[in-house]
């Protein structure tokens, strides 16, 4: 039997994931912020990220037009909660979370070394009336030699899931895939 569910969690059904980590610098001050709103928009490597002036980095991001997306494994969903729940006005949190920022090659915003994944993204668009930000990854990096693979999801209330058994469909899929 179906029971009506209150409107008010409906974003804890639907909220995408993995939870990433953007970076941004202007000048010599970097920054992280922690998005959990994210959107592939197509094959393209472009995609949406939901934030807005409420985060310190928004400003520098609308400002330099640039980012790196990170994508952490799940044994830095410490790092990841921890870097979401204080300010780059008053935190350095490269060093307060011990994260190596490397030189990208495409932006000014750095690199970090200890993700799974670093996306260096330029803004394409922001849709103001609903706090998204476009993004087109220009140059992408993969770290091999990170044992944890897994990724995280934020669901929304204080609560990740990470992700864990594959199931590899592509053969089935194939005619709605891009070329490998």
């Amino acid at each position: 039997m179906l029971e009506e569910y209150p409107l008010d969690r409906v974003f804890t059904l639907i909220e995408p994931g993995p939870a990433l980590l953007v970076a941004t610098a202007e000048g010599r001050k970097k920054n992280i912020m922690t998005i959990t709103w994210s959107m592939a928009m197509s094959f393209a490597p472009t995609f949406g990220i939901v934030t807005g002036p409420w985060n310190h980095s928004f400003d520098v991001l609308m400002k330099t037009r640039e980012c790196v997306v990170a994508v952490p494994g799940v044994d830095l969903i410490d790092a990841v909660i921890g870097i979401g729940t204080c300010s780059g006005t008053d935190t350095d949190k490269f060093k307060k979370f011990s994260l190596t920022a490397e030189k990208a090659q495409s932006v000014k915003s750095p690199l970090i070394a200890e993700c799974l994944f670093n996306l260096e993204c330029q803004v394409a668009d922001y849709v103001d009336a609903h706090g998204i930000i476009i993004l087109e990854c220009v140059r992408a990096w993969e770290n091999r030699k990170r044992t944890e693979r897994r990724t995280f999801h934020a669901v929304g209330d204080g609560i990740f899931i990470a992700d864990g058994e594959k199931f590899d469909r592509r053969r089935e899929m194939a005619s709605k895939l891009p070329a490998l």
